[in-house]
């Protein structure tokens, strides 16, 4: 045998072992791989067919629901779905991509960018909060990787009644304005979590292991009464579009407990619905808009008079000629007057008379009072947005603006605000919080005048009710109304506007037991009417007659009979 022919027999049997060996240590390396991921790493695969088969979907809290005093639903979160899919597992070239885009109203293109350009995530929406009737014909076209989601949506059964009150939620159902965004944290519920397995064609299986459960938000019983909502905001409707006014707001308040029982405003916006508003339409003008109060205040101004002992119920105060001059400025009242006492003040709503009290007064003791009925400060409601007004330092003020802040000007003041200030008459001199939430106990509140005085005022305030007064409009059948009307120029850049008016009422009813008090403001009223008493005081004697009779609360001036007559 030649060296050569041995040589390569020794070549081919080295090659022949490194074959043996190789395949030796590929068997003892799949062996080992088998018992590491059977016996030694045994939950390798099953993370792995866990992580194609088993998802955790989060499970959709509903939030809370609001009601009204009566367990009246004001606004409910209702379940529906939502069309998602993932873009790993839908092709952009999907045969039924087209069908799919049509019945969500979107164009084919749109949804094949929403695929193309995630491709990396697994999860995108497509539509949110569709109908039922959407969800199923979705789901009938059988495309593996689009899903449905349950979630909710808020719905408002009252509408544009409560809209502003309410307010919204965005499409996350999270609070966004009135007092949706106030209570967010108390009606927003915490999601849970579920783990579910997902078939062979990425469908989830019903059942599944609930991880952590859902927390329902909590619900919030407000003290709105949807009936006396109702009666306010059609009545304001009315006024605003008789008088042809650009806007309106009133509330009314329960004088005992400082519950917002109504509070509405015009014009108003759908919440279910909101396409096509603006930001500006959302505001609620009881709270968030100032205006100047006018003679609303003049029974602050008697009060303070009274409270500083210079003036008592037997005052004469000359009003002749009409017009009277402070710092070269003519005070004007409607008519000549002549000489007056203040209960005449209050019911021909003199500006010479308030005037004349208001200069008598130191300027800080003025300040001081009308602070005391809560001019100026928080009502202690917490709405969004709310102003505390204005109330000018009575140390800059000059004569003149003296003068003024006696009748209405130089300050301001919201609906809202002004209506707590009325309370304080009605309730005897407590000037107690304001809420929209309804209570389980009365507040005490804080004493700012003594009850004496503000009775006096109250029996002033009657007169502007009854015949010869500035307000018969408001008068309530077998009821004693108190109230007083104001009638402002709205301030402009550089002073006042000739032609432009806000027609304010304030009144309190009954004036005999206290139990509401309403403001109503029409924003300028563009008819032939643009007193108080012509524009805002109907509203209040037809909120008020409803009120009453669906407030169960007993009247206190029932005419007497034919009987009572003659014993008399």
């Amino acid at each position: 045998m030649s060296a050569a022919r041995v040589s390569h027999q020794q070549v081919g049997l080295w090659r022949l072992n490194l074959v043996r060996v190789m395949f030796i240590l590929f068997a003892l390396g799949l062996c080992w791989r088998l018992a590491d991921i059977q016996i030694l790493n045994p939950e390798f695969l099953r993370n792995q067919g866990d992580a194609r088969h088993l998802r955790q979907v989060p499970v959709v809290a509903h939030r809370g629901m609001i009601l009204d005093r009566n367990a009246e639903p004001l606004a409910i979160s209702t379940p529906v779905h939502s069309i998602w899919l993932n873009p790993q597992d839908v092709p952009a070239d999907h045969p039924k991509l087209a069908q799919l885009a049509d019945k969500l109203n979107l164009s084919t293109s749109t949804v094949r960018d929403k695929i193309n350009g995630n491709q990396s995530r697994e999860f995108i929406y497509l539509k949110r909060r569709v109908t039922p009737e959407l969800a199923q014909s979705v789901k009938a076209l059988g495309i593996h990787g689009v899903y449905l989601q349950r979630e909710y949506k808020r719905y408002y059964p009252a509408g544009e009644v409560t809209a502003h009150m309410l307010g919204f939620t965005n499409i996350d159902d999270i609070g966004q304005e009135g007092l949706e965004l106030t209570y967010d944290a108390v009606l927003t519920g915490r999601s849970g979590l579920k783990r579910m397995v997902r078939d062979s064609k990425g469908n989830f299986v019903e059942g599944g292991e609930l991880i952590r459960p859902a927390k329902a938000g909590e619900n919030i019983q407000l003290s709105i009464d949807l009936r006396l909502q109702h009666l306010a905001f059609q009545a304001l409707k009315n006024a605003v579009d008789e008088h042809k006014a650009k806007a309106g707001t009133a509330v009314v308040l329960d004088i005992q407990s400082g519950e917002v029982l109504a509070m509405v405003n015009q014009p108003s916006f759908n919440p279910n619905n909101r396409e096509g508003l603006e930001p500006s339409h959302y505001r609620n003008r009881a709270v968030t808009d100032l205006f100047e109060p006018g003679s609303t205040v003049k029974p602050f101004t008697v009060a303070s008079g009274i409270k500083s002992g210079k003036f008592d119920l037997s005052s004469i105060i000359n009003t002749h000629p009409g017009v009277f001059r402070v710092s070269g400025h003519p005070i004007r009242d409607f008519r000549d007057y002549g000489e007056i006492d203040l209960a005449t003040l209050i019911q021909k709503s003199s500006n010479i008379g308030a005037t004349k009290i208001a200069l008598e007064l130191d300027p800080q003791v003025l300040w001081q009072d009308f602070a005391r009925f809560g001019l100026g400060e928080a009502t202690g409601a917490y709405f969004p947005g709310e102003v505390m007004g204005t109330m000018p330092d009575p140390q800059s003020w000059r004569t003149l603006d003296r003068a003024t802040m006696a009748f209405g000007y130089g300050l301001s003041t919201s609906a809202l605000q002004l209506a707590r200030a009325y309370s304080v008459l009605g309730s005897g001199g407590i000037l107690k919080p304001v809420t929209f939430v309804k209570h389980g106990e009365t507040p005490k509140g804080r004493r700012m005048f003594a009850a004496d005085l503000m009775h006096q005022v109250m029996a002033m305030m009657e007169k502007v009710v009854e015949p010869g007064g500035t307000a018969t409009r408001a008068a309530v059948a077998n009821y004693r109304v108190a109230g007083k009307t104001g009638t402002a120029k709205k301030s402009i850049s550089g002073g006042y506007a000739d032609k432009r008016y806000q027609s304010v009422f304030a009144g309190i009813i009954p004036a005999s037991a206290p139990r509401l008090a309403m403001v109503v403001m029409v924003d300028e009223p563009r008819g032939e009417e643009y007193y108080g008493g012509a524009v805002a005081a109907p509203v209040f004697a037809e909120v008020m007659t409803g009120a009453m009779r669906l407030l169960n609360i007993a009247p206190d001036a029932l005419p007497m009979t034919q009987m009572q007559v003659a014993h008399k």
